[in-house]
């Protein structure tokens, strides 16, 4: 298999294909790979948008301005469609893919001109099943992928690149506002920038201007419909300082990632050993280098604790583990290291699938629909609490769709401007049931009298809006 991949011939791109179906096959045919609680919001947020409501100040939730307006308009076009959010998520895996691999051939990042990196990219986009999902991580990092394009083209121009400058803060600016953790890119752009790609004060200030180019324009929308406090705080800083929701669990991670962050080690040191590079591929490799730590750094500012946050990461894990399998030369050692890639590293990730769903570990992150749920069918609902599995067939009322954010106003009973909003929200949207799982419901019934008038409790936290 790795010698058809080493091939320099663009048709070695249909193995790739072939390969990412049957890969991705075995996690969604075979496996059944579970449709998961941050995939049904994101859709929410889509369908919210798409009947005239704004975000952040009618969707309370921290998703970036730009991956819900993707949402949108998928929701104007196909409705909920969990295929077409498949699918699009699948073509830009493909093109990440296809990126990446020209960018090392047209960089000249190995002495042979390859199509292993693309090989090692599509194993890598199969450690977790959520990685091939419609997230705001996969959408942003796209455009990480093309700022680090950009840095790549001034690790070899001997002359003032201030095209490529500009387009790699842009670019950088863009995945900001498609996921907040990809703004750790700011500080890996001056870091590598001045350390490596020895940029100017001019490209410095150039950079810079790009990066915050798309902010801006994000920032002066939200002001221009008077949502930017709302914005600035739940984009920006709520998700940071409330708690993360912790899906999946760290020893989980761990054992998703270990073999592919092992193999990527191994890889940095067999560059540095095996082989004496040229000084832009130096440059390349440090680059990669700093990318890598600052891609780890961005998971500690997640809202989620998921596989699919990683995601950002495969770009640079690809580069390391490439050079295994371009410097090496022992027979042995690379049919080892070929078993390991293509059957260890996605037999990892298919393996944590099945005994997730058997020990119910990922009880916390699949939309498990039951018989429960039925209640809501066809409703207008809210849900205060983390079950979000009711608005499977429902439409949800309201804008408090992410309950930790919007926490701080329903609880906020002190504050009469807010018990205020709360009951304005109610009384324009009316939801025909409230799902109650936190407690919350029968103290703001108290608070305000006039809601306790139009809702009749059935148990369990269930409220029914009365006829």
């Amino acid at each position: 298999m790795l010698r058809f991949f080493k091939i320099n011939d663009p048709f070695r791109l249909l193995g790739i294909l072939v390969l990412l179906l049957v890969y991705s096959g075995i996690y969604f045919f075979v496996l059944a790979a579970p449709v998961t609680q941050p995939e049904l919001i994101w859709m929410l947020v889509g369908e919210r948008l798409a009947d005239g409501y704004h975000m952040y100040t009618d969707v309370i939730d921290d998703t970036g301005p730009l991956s819900v307006g993707i949402y949108w308009m998928l929701h104007e076009i196909f409705g909920r469609s969990f295929l077409v959010y498949k699918i699009l998520a699948f073509l830009i895996a493909i093109f990440q893919i296809v990126y990446i691999n020209s960018l090392f051939i047209k960089y000249k990042s190995f002495d042979e001109n390859t199509y292993i990196p693309a090989a090692v990219m599509l194993v890598l986009f199969h450690l977790s099943f959520d990685m091939l999902v419609l997230s705001p991580a996969l959408m942003g990092g796209t455009f990480l992928v093309l700022a680090l394009g950009q840095l790549f083209a001034q690790t070899v121009l001997q002359k003032e690149g201030s095209d490529s400058v500009l387009l790699a803060g842009v670019f950088g600016g863009i995945a900001a506002c498609f996921h907040f953790p990809l703004v750790i890119f700011l500080p890996f752009m001056v870091v590598s920038g001045i350390a490596i790609s020895g940029f100017t004060f001019r490209q410095f200030l150039l950079s810079l201007v790009g990066y915050f180019l798309p902010i801006t324009l994000c920032a002066l929308y939200y002001f221009w419909i008077d949502a930017l406090p709302e914005f600035i705080f739940e984009y920006i800083f709520a998700s940071r300082v409330v708690d993360v929701y912790p899906h999946v669990g760290f020893y989980s991670l761990l054992g998703i990632f270990a073999l592919p962050i092992l193999l990527a080690v191994l890889g940095y040191f067999v560059g540095i050993w095996f082989k004496v590079i040229t000084v832009n591929q130096q440059k390349q490799r440090q680059l990669i280098f700093i990318y890598v730590i600052f891609a780890i750094l961005s998971i500690f500012i997640t809202n989620r604790r998921t596989p699919y946050q990683f995601v950002i990461l495969i770009p640079g894990l690809t580069y390391l583990i490439t050079q295994i399998f371009v410097f090496l030369t022992q027979r042995k050692a690379l049919l080892i290291f070929t078993v390991i890639l293509f059957l260890g590293v996605p037999l990892s990730g298919y393996l944590w699938l099945g005994f997730s769903k058997m020990s119910g570990v990922l009880n916390q992150y699949e939309l498990k629909v039951e018989k429960q749920h039925a209640i809501s069918k066809g409703k207008r609902v809210l849900v205060l609490g983390k079950d979000v599995a009711y608005y499977w067939e429902a439409k949800l009322a309201t804008p408090y769709l992410n309950y930790k954010l919007s926490d701080r106003i329903l609880r906020d009973f002190d504050d009469l401007a807010d018990m205020a909003e709360v009951y304005q929200q109610f009384l324009s949207e009316r939801p025909e049931l409230v799902i109650d799982q936190e407690g919350t419901f029968p103290e703001l019934l108290v608070r305000i009298p006039q809601l306790a008038e139009m809702y009749l409790a059935k148990g369990n936290g269930v409220y029914v809006l009365k006829k």
